[in-house]
């Protein structure tokens, strides 16, 4: 029997807490990126000197780590980028993520010996496209999220000695990964300059907009300047496509106004036809269930995405996708509580993105645009037993920051590398050790009753579709 060879484990390091929690739930690399030239500029606390700091604390503890540098640059920073760059490869990364051609060329020029992968911002869709950045010295390909398993496959068969890595979890874009303009075109804020606002997550509701019989115009018009409805409806009329039997698309029916929350009066027309109106809000990536099909193809990584997402989330993402792998190495049959787990985190539905080929609305999330927990609740961080004394209380405690609301009576998960269990909270003191019912919001501080050896842990309370039964779970003696 062959022995599967593990793909490597990637996770987003949006913070130095965030790179350890990956690698102690299970991470074997983490990336993280220059806020000038990556596309984290924004909650990215990556200086040199943290960048300094996570690759001297990987390589002590034989991890890697890769810093990002993957923006699609204009004059301004190809003027810069060689002297920022030069301090960051000083520290010896294991690898430079990029993806502009030009400034892969230019450190290759001056640095032959290190490392490139290339970004998924490349867009690499086929096994020439590989073949070509091979030759031009890039180590590794960041596959697009536009390809199938099949299509993955094909690539590793045409090209074997190139190493491959492929997105298994996180937000999808709504455009060509990477290339939407909606956050620039509202807000000045350029996707690929690492400044995206998100656009296509907002808010939006709709509003009829009456047509005046005898002009054409909305009469409800709220929008700055004029705007002819029907010139813009036969407009869009024009523009379809003309299908493979000639026969093309419906003049689109109906004329609505949207809004979004955040400008109020500020109207803004969509049309819609047969097919409906394309609200743009796409589910997140959930690949779990693909791991062991990727493993087989010999997928040499495995990312994960989300460097601006919670502590909570990279634990948990590190230690399911950990098992998975696990489970996959060794033969073992797909685990669907891994399913389970990942409900547990914040997420706008879930879909396989393209790696099957499904109908397109499987992949629209046209409910809600923000995240939501259909298990469980991120609450709380568990600092250690520091100042037990001085709250009066001995014994197995431990101090929590919490992060969310939870109370006496929840059902708590505590997730921790050494495993999780769930446990029963039957009490729990403020920082003076005085009894209390409630730990509110971030950032209160509560002593709950567990085992010092549970320091570090993240805390997680169970959301239960109906109220426990008495005595259902044990009280929090572990």
């Amino acid at each position: 029997m062959t022995t599967l060879k593990a793909p490597e484990l990637l996770l987003p390091a949006g913070s130095l807490d965030k790179m350890r929690a990956a690698y102690d739930f299970g991470a074997d690399a983490v990336y993280a990126g220059q806020p000038r030239y990556s596309l984290r500029a924004r909650n990215n606390e990556f200086r040199l000197e943290q960048i300094r700091q996570g690759i001297d604390e990987a390589h002590a503890r034989g991890k890697k780590f890769f810093v990002t540098s993957n923006l699609i640059a204009h004059n301004d920073k190809i003027r810069t980028y060689l002297r920022d760059i030069e301090p960051v490869i000083d520290c010896k990364p294991d690898a430079l993520i990029m993806a502009d051609a030009g400034l892969i060329m230019m450190v290759k020029e001056k640095w032959p010996e290190q490392v490139v992968h290339l970004s998924v911002q490349a867009n690499t869709t086929n096994w020439a496209a590989v073949k070509f950045w091979q030759k031009m010295g890039v180590e590794r390909i960041i596959l697009s999220r536009e390809l199938s398993l099949d299509e993955i496959e094909k690539i590793r068969q045409e090209c074997p000695d190139m190493e491959l890595e492929v997105f298994v979890h996180g937000a999808l874009c709504i455009a060509y990964s990477g290339r939407c303009l909606l956050s620039g075109y509202f807000n000045h804020r350029d996707p690929n300059q690492g400044t995206c606002t998100n656009a296509c997550r907002w808010n939006y509701a709709t509003h009829d907009a009456d047509i005046d019989p005898t002009t054409g115009e909305a009469i409800a018009q709220k929008m700055e300047g004029d705007f002819n409805f029907e010139a813009a409806q036969q407009k869009a009329e024009q523009s379809f496509s003309t299908t493979g039997s000639g026969q093309r698309h419906p003049k689109a029916d109906k004329v609505y106004l949207i809004e979004e929350a955040g400008r109020p009066g500020q109207l803004m027309p969509i049309m819609e036809d047969e097919h409906g109106t394309y609200i743009m809000n796409s589910k997140d990536l959930r690949a779990v269930e693909h791991v062991a099909r990727l493993t087989q193809i010999g997928v040499d990584s495995l990312k994960i995405e989300g460097r601006t997402k919670s502590l909570y989330y990279v634990a948990r993402t590190a230690q399911v996708y950990r098992r998975a792998i696990d489970d996959a190495v060794a033969g073992r049959p797909f685990n669907p509580e891994l399913l389970i787990e990942l409900e547990g985190l914040s997420n706008r539905g879930y879909t396989g993105g393209l790696l099957e080929r499904r109908p397109s609305n499987d992949y629209q999330n046209y409910l809600s645009g923000h995240s939501a927990t259909q298990r469980s609740q991120y609450v709380g961080e568990v600092l250690g037993t520091e100042g037990i004394a001085e709250a009066g209380l001995s014994g197995d405690w431990v101090l929590v920051e919490t992060k969310n609301h939870f109370a006496v009576g929840d059902l708590i998960e505590v997730v921790h590398p050494s495993g999780n269990i769930q446990v029963r909270l039957d009490q729990m003191r403020n920082v003076e050790g005085q009894p209390v019912q409630v730990a509110q919001g971030s950032p209160v501080r509560v002593w709950i009753p567990l085992p010092a050896r549970y320091s570090g842990a993240l805390l997680a309370r169970v959301i239960e579709s109906q109220p426990p039964a008495a005595a259902a779970e044990p009280a929090l003696a572990v």
